[in-house]
């Protein structure tokens, strides 16, 4: 482990992180970031759905830097159920130490909307990096997606779905009649950091394995099943798809540990870069402070080795 990164990543969590309970306040975590050379350009309206305007928070470098940046999409988790962009700020951090710019996104929960909103939501905020990639000195070439638990479920899908998805019709909808013909924007995803994400949505919703979030999220639709199959990221791994860093504990009680291995040998059968992090007795998150950081060290190792996380 890289001994200055430890040191550098521990510094920006005592200096960002010292009144936690705030972070949820726009104007607070503007300030704080302010003050350690970042701009929060907070609130920002990506769609328009369900009677409310979806929001995302950017976070990009005071100094505007000679090239554009990689640009890292942060997707909270909460089983789809619950969970908010504010309450995933603080896991930006080690990621902005990279050297990355980060767009983070809220979602429709289930008391919103069923499945598929947060999949269509989460594609629509893809597109909204694309259209906005010159206002904010983003490399579409470099575009990382990640999430934990449900959100990296969102995360995969978003990273692996095909651009032409009936699933990115929403986003078209949200596009204003005046602005011309639409046009699918969305940048092609480089890799994904995927923490403990669900991966076969159907063994959540039946047998063993069912979980009360993964069947509040669907509720009782008729053909749930196929859109269980249909919003899988393992129905969706193909040749040519980005490369997947899974971090996964072997102990995890409510996203079960077999669900990143058939992810793993999914993605080597079809030939695409990936690499499985196990978390020895590591639960559904709550590592320790040395697994954590040990993960971090492996999400930048991994990056780096692509060509898209910047050297130190």
């Amino acid at each position: 482990m890289s001994t200055l990164f430890a040191r550098r990543f521990a510094a920006m969590l005592i200096g960002v992180c010292a009144v936690p309970a705030l972070a949820a306040d726009d104007g607070f975590r503007t300030a704080v970031l302010l003050d350690h050379g970042w701009d929060v350009h907070a609130g920002q309206t990506y769609a328009s759905v369900s009677g409310r305007d979806l929001k995302l928070d950017v976070y990009v470098p005071s100094a505007k830097p000679v090239a554009p940046l990689p640009v890292l999409v942060n997707i909270h988790g909460g089983g789809w159920v619950f969970g908010s962009r504010e309450g995933a700020a603080l896991t930006a951090l080690p990621y902005m130490q990279m050297g990355f710019a980060v767009v983070n996104i809220e979602y429709r929960l289930a008391k919103t909307a069923l499945a598929p909103a947060a999949v269509e939501d989460a594609l629509c905020a893809l597109q909204w990096v694309g259209r906005n990639a010159k206002r904010y000195n983003f490399d579409l070439g470099k575009v990382v997606v990640t999430g934990t638990s449900a959100g990296g479920q969102l995360a995969l899908t978003t990273g692996l779905i095909k651009p032409d998805s009936e699933m990115t019709n929403q986003c078209a909808a949200n596009e204003p009649a005046w602005s011309g013909p639409y046009v699918n924007a969305a940048p092609k995803v480089a890799a994904v950091v995927n923490w403990y994400g669900i991966t076969d949505l159907a063994d959540m919703l039946q047998g063993p394995n069912i979980r009360s979030y993964a069947v509040a999220w669907f509720g009782s639709m008729p053909g749930r099943m196929a859109l269980a199959a249909q919003l899988s990221p393992l129905s969706h791994v193909r040749a040519g798809g980005p490369a997947v860093l899974t971090i996964h504990g072997d102990a995890d009680p409510l996203v079960p540990y077999a669900h990143a291995t058939r992810l793993h040998k999914a993605l080597d059968k079809a030939g695409v870069k990936n690499e499985l992090m196990t978390i020895t007795g590591g639960g559904h998150g709550g590592f320790t402070a040395e697994q954590q950081l040990g993960a971090y060290e492996k999400i930048r190792a991994f990056l780096g080795g692509l060509g898209i996380a910047p050297k130190p």
